[in-house]
This record gives C-alpha cells, sequence and structure tokens, in this order.
C-alpha cells in the first residue's frame, strides 16, 4: 500500500517540518500531524503548516510496510519554528551525514529540534541533547543509555528544553503537540482540539509510559508498581526480596502474597524477566558484549545468563543482535511480559490440577 502526504498549503504563523528515516512509526507521524490539523480547523485562520521530508528518497518505507511519498529533504526547505525526527525500528544504526549537517545547521539557526521515539539516536548523534534531558520509549532506554552517557536519560513521555526536545512516541506524540499548542495559543485551545480527538486525559511531560505491567490496570495495586519500579531502576545489581520489602515498609511475606496474588509470579521471577529484557535490548541496541550485557543485566555469570536467556527466548543470545534483520519482511519480539505471566498461570494450574 502506498501513500502521499506531500501536502500543498501556504506558509503558517508557525511551521513545521517532518523527517522520516526507513521504517518509521506511521501512526505516530499521522497523529502528530492530525493534532495540528484540527488546531487550524478550529482556529479563525491556519496557526500551522508543514511538511514531511526525507534525506533517503522520496518514497519511504514505514515499520507497518506502507510506503510514503514524501519530498526529498535539501536546502529548500522552509525555516521552521519546529523540526521533529521520526525514527523507529534500525534507527538506533542509522547515519546521515547530511541529515546530521542539516539538523546542526537549523538548531543553529534557533529552530527547536525534537527526537521522536528512536529519532532521539540522531539528534544525540548530533551532538544536540549532550548535557540535556532525553526520553525514547521505554524498550530502549537502557541501550541508549549505553550509547550516549552525556545524556540525562528519563523515561518520561516527552522532555521540553528551550530548543531541543525529545518524545518517547506513539500516542505521546500527541500529548507533546497539544503541550506545544498550549505554548502557542492557550490551554483552553488545546483542551478543546483533545476533546475533538477524544483524548483525555491530555498527560504531562512526566506522566508514565507504562500501566499494565502485562495486567489489567484495574489490578495494578500501588504496593506493586513501586516494587516493579524498584526492580526496573536495579537491574544490574538486583535487590533483594527482603531490601524491597524493607524500602516499600511492607513484610516479604506481604509483597510476596501480592506479587503472587495480582501480577502472577513471584517478586524473584518477575525481576528474572525484567533482567532478561533488559539483555534483550541491550544485544540489538549496543555493540557491548555478550559478558559485558550478562553483567550489566545483573547476571554474575555467563553461563547462568545464556541458560536463562535461551529458556525463556528460544534463542541463543548471539542470535539475537539484530531486533529487524534485513531478510525478514517484519521485526518480532518473543516473550511478552503477558505471555510470561500467563504461562506461569497455566504451569500452577496444571501443577494444581496433577496434585488434585
Amino acid at each position: 500500500m502506498e501513500i502521499d502526504i506531500l501536502p500543498k498549503m501556504e506558509l503558517a504563523p508557525t511551521h513545521m517540518i517532518f523527517i522520516v528515516v526507513p521504517r518509521f512509526n506511521i501512526t505516530t507521524l499521522i497523529t502528530m500531524i492530525e493534532t495540528i490539523r484540527i488546531a487550524n480547523y478550529l482556529a479563525p485562520a491556519p496557526i500551522f503548516s508543514w511538511e514531511v521530508a526525507s534525506f533517503d528518497s522520496e518514497k519511504v518505507s514505514a515499520s507497518n510496510g506502507m510506503t510514503t511519498t514524501v519530498a526529498v529533504a535539501d536546502d529548500k526547505l522552509q525555516p521552521a519554528e519546529f523540526i521533529f525526527i521520526l525514527g523507529s525500528w534500525g534507527t538506533e544504526y542509522y547515519t546521515n551525514r547530511n541529515l546530521t549537517a542539516w539538523l546542526r545547521k537549523r538548531a543553529r539557526a534557533g529552530e527547536r529540534v525534537c527526537g521522536v521515539e528512536l529519532g532521539c539516536y540522531i539528534i544525540a548523534r548530533a551532538g544536540l541533547l549532550d548535557g540535556k534531558a532525553a526520553t525514547t520509549h521505554w524498550s530502549w532506554l537502557n541501550g541508549f543509555k549505553e550509547n550516549f552517557n552525556r545524556v540525562e536519560v528519563e523515561e518520561s513521555l516527552f522532555t521540553m528544553d528551550s530548543k531541543v526536545m525529545t518524545c518517547s512516541g506513539g500516542l505521546a506524540g500527541v500529548d507533546l503537540m497539544l503541550r506545544l499548542i498550549e505554548e502557542i495559543s492557550g490551554s483552553g485551545f488545546s483542551g478543546e482540539i483533545a476533546d475533538q480527538m477524544l483524548h483525555h486525559p491530555i498527560r504531562s511531560a512526566t506522566a508514565p509510559q507504562r500501566s499494565t505491567m502485562g495486567r489489567g490496570t484495574e489490578t495494578m495495586l500501588p504496593l506493586l508498581r513501586e516494587a516493579m519500579t524498584l526492580i526496573e531502576n536495579n537491574i544490574e545489581d538486583p535487590l533483594t526480596v527482603p531490601n524491597i520489602a524493607v524500602l516499600l515498609g511492607v513484610s516479604q511475606r506481604q509483597l510476596e502474597r501480592q506479587f503472587k496474588k495480582h501480577v502472577g509470579c513471584t517478586v524473584v521471577q518477575f525481576g528474572l524477566l525484567r533482567r532478561l529484557q533488559n539483555a534483550r535490548l541491550l544485544l540489538i541496541s549496543t555493540g557491548l558484549s555478550i559478558r559485558q550485557i550478562a553483567t550489566a543485566s545483573g547476571f554474575n555469570t555467563l553461563s547462568h545468563f545464556a541458560y536463562s536467556f535461551g529458556k525463556f527466548f528460544g534463542r541463543r543470545p548471539s542470535d539475537y543482535r539484530e531486533a529487524w534483520p534485513e531478510n525478514e519482511p517484519a521485526p518480532s519480539w518473543p516473550g511478552s511480559l503477558s505471555d510470561f505471566l500467563d504461562t506461569l498461570n497455566d504451569a500452577a494450574e496444571k501443577d494444581h490440577f496433577d496434585r488434585t
């Protein structure tokens, strides 16, 4: 399927440029543009204009296989108040000297630059994020940290600096656009746009990226969320269950009981899963050796890491260095949290049946 996203429009007071790279997330692009389109629809006169362009070619394939026709980026692109760089699968390895030079030039001219999802890799390589806060999709955060130690990486929906921004991707792009519209036209107007989009609530920059952790939101107790946060913040040096209980001010027995009841696994099992998922992302997004990745994921021995990884993902760590190989039509992401918990529950039910 092919779509043409080359709008013919007059320049408005606020102009935006969207730069896409191969395998970008087309949903994020469309919802970001739709937010400013609705702003123009509600306003007495257009507030925003935009261009979509690429430094690769006029036809760019998105991650869902759609081919999009865009402008070929060059010095003829209009000056803009905002530039958004959209990248997804494979952008952690993407390099384009022309794009990097163009970004630096635009940043020096005072234009605000935003890396969306893995587009943050591109603006970080251009040196625009040094010493600044940045975010990306939660599944790539640790890999991004390993690659850019001069960037203050945090898990949030988006970050806003006077000139440089980052966005975690997905529907967080809508929240960012609504926030920028609020800067320009006020919160009342951005709220009207959210009403048109049925997008409620408008989330703040620091709102969490995740809510269910593989289970329905109605079962997620604050205690469990805090425990999961502690586990994720201490992957390299895992906390013991007694340590977690002390930090949360509850008994170990209460913590274990609530975890088993509402999450479906033990604290130790959840911790192991998160460490393995962290290792998988480091394999995909960094050049660290397998031994270094094992250490960074809290494993004391390489043999324990290799055994646990193979048992859970069904592959050796060395087989997992590409998330989306060039010869495969789509990416794969085996080993989701919900699948893991369902497997544990099925095993527990079978064990109960066998004993009765």
